[in-house]
């Protein structure tokens, strides 16, 4: 389906809803719902769909009638062949809850960060969007993107904070104040590799047996020789034994921005990453990966994301951030059920960007702040919505076993997302009949004992050192993924990044994030 068709499907639908609610105003039977006082500074007087600032009160109450508003979701993701289809369910249904529409616009992970930047420079109007604390949210926050939220989430998300762990909302706050809602998932963090299962049984590999980064060399050593063809371990930008969730690298708030601890240590001394010891260990073992041809030869370059790398069947292993289950979440969505595999290589730990590392925030640009908040609230509190979201449709997208476990069908692969970690509550969504039916046990249970990085709550403001971080991402851009994919020789490079970092001024950022650093650990 494409885009213009499913925007006059969307013009349509939005018609028919005016129509229906004209409908029920002439016959006195308008919706009335609970609604304070609560706009965007930049709401306009003439919006065609009315916020909260001028309900209509109906004079015998304190509630005010609600006017319909269509929301503008923003989130990262691939279009889905039925996305239509789910609007519409969706907007029947808010429409009888908060008399709101929906339009969902998902894009795609490659351009996201350009988009979004270029959304928030441009002011566009759109109402939620996805933030994380590895994606820029700091910085939204500082351009003024996003809408401070404690007052809102007191009016209109009471389902969220009864139900949300507080930790989420403390670990996320900025300047002691919240701008998107968390969702509600796993709380701790460990990383490692998703691999290939149905291989390592057919060719004899004891996984159990792999402990750390240098264990997997004898066991890609053996899937490059006897499965010519097959890549044994699958790395672009970001996706590296180098990722923050692998390494266990605290970057304190951006991951763009230099200056880590080790969330998984003790010490609080903040430091660039080639000062670090695990950092710089890690650049030379992957370095050696890829020169023994256990790394795809593209791996700087190359934009395909490993969800896609591992279900085209060409590849044994992705690193991955993993929690429980996550093998058969990417089983589904990669067709691979049964095939897959996970092994964590470091210790659980719970830090900012567990906490802040999935979000929605409404944006300043939004018309109706309050709507916009209900709705989050719904998707953290109503079972029906988030899995009509992540799911779809029973009856089509899915067919129900029970109240909890569902099974796919023919048409699972028109809708499926697999975002459910980005969307309000995990703890209300079905499991696949593929995975453990006690699965959201499993991860009350893999929140516990994990353990508490030092810098859990406090995020690092870059407005004192703008020209320096905007200096240093450039150089990052230069060095950062050929180094880290091993595409570049570790001993001739490092020493050349280091040199261009400090050029661009990451001594003045690193003493600037361990003064905030240490005023913060000081007023805990």
């Amino acid at each position: 389906m494409t885009r213009t068709t499913r925007q006059l499907m969307r013009a349509w639908m939005l018609l028919l809803a005016c129509l229906s609610l004209i409908s029920a105003c002439s016959n006195h039977t308008g919706m009335n719902l609970p609604l304070k006082n609560s706009s965007s500074p930049e709401a306009e007087s003439n919006n065609e769909s009315a916020s909260s600032s001028n309900a209509v009160s109906d004079g015998e109450s304190n509630d005010h009638q609600l006017k319909s508003y269509m929301l503008r979701f923003v989130y990262p993701g691939s279009p889905q062949e039925d996305e239509a289809e789910i609007e519409s369910a969706m907007n029947e249904y808010l429409l009888t809850k908060i008399n709101a529409t929906i339009d969902l616009m998902p894009i795609e992970w490659g351009p996201w960060d350009d988009k979004i930047n270029l959304m928030v420079a441009s002011r566009e109007k759109v109402d939620i969007l996805f933030t994380a604390q590895w994606n820029k949210h700091a910085v939204n926050v500082s351009k003024g993107a996003f809408l401070e939220l404690d007052e809102l989430l007191e009016q209109y998300g009471q389902g969220i904070l009864q139900s949300l762990d507080p930790v989420f909302l403390a670990g996320a706050k900025i300047e002691g104040k919240n701008y998107a809602v968390p969702t509600n998932k796993e709380l701790a963090a460990q990383g490692g590799i998703v691999y290939r299962s149905d291989i390592a049984d057919e060719l004899g590999i004891d996984m159990s047996k792999v402990k750390s980064l240098e264990d997997l060399d004898e066991v890609y050593q053996t899937i490059l020789a006897q499965k010519p063809g097959m890549t044994p371990i699958y790395m672009k930008l970001g996706e590296t034994f180098n990722s923050h969730y692998v390494g266990n690298f605290d970057a304190l708030g951006d991951t763009s921005i230099p200056g880590i601890i080790l969330k998984d240590g003790d010490s609080t001394e903040v430091l660039p990453a080639y000062e670090v010891d695990r950092y710089v260990n890690t650049l030379r073992i992957t370095r050696q990966f890829y020169q023994k041809g256990y790394i795809n030869k593209d791996a700087a370059t190359n934009q395909t994301m490993n969800n896609d790398a591992l279900k085209s069947g060409d590849v044994f292993s992705i690193t991955s951030a993993l929690k429980p289950g996550k093998d058969e979440e990417l089983a589904i969505q990669t067709g691979l059920i049964g095939k897959l595999a996970q092994l964590p290589l470091n210790e659980k730990t719970i830090a900012t960007s567990e906490t802040a590392g999935s979000m929605l925030a409404i944006s300043s640009t939004s018309q109706d702040p309050a709507r916009a908040m209900m709705f989050i609230n719904l998707l953290h509190t109503d079972p029906y919505l988030n899995n009509l979201l992540n799911y779809g449709i029973e009856g089509k997208h899915y067919v129900k076993l029970n109240e909890l476990v569902i099974k796919p069908t023919e048409y699972t692969k028109n809708y499926n997302p697999g975002s459910n970690w980005m969307f309000g509550n995990q703890f209300l969504n079905y499991v696949w009949d593929s995975e453990n039916p006690e699965k959201w046990n499993v991860f009350r249970e893999f929140n516990q004992n994990a353990k508490i990085s030092p810098g859990l709550g406090f995020v690092f403001d870059g407005d004192q050192v703008r020209a320096e971080v905007a200096a240093v991402v450039n150089v990052a851009r230069q060095y950062q993924t050929a180094m880290e994919t091993g595409s570049v020789d570790v001993d001739k490079v490092l020493p050349e990044y280091r040199d261009s970092l400090k050029a661009a001024g990451i001594e003045k950022i690193i003493a600037e994030k361990q003064k905030q650093f240490n005023r913060y650990l000081a007023s805990k």
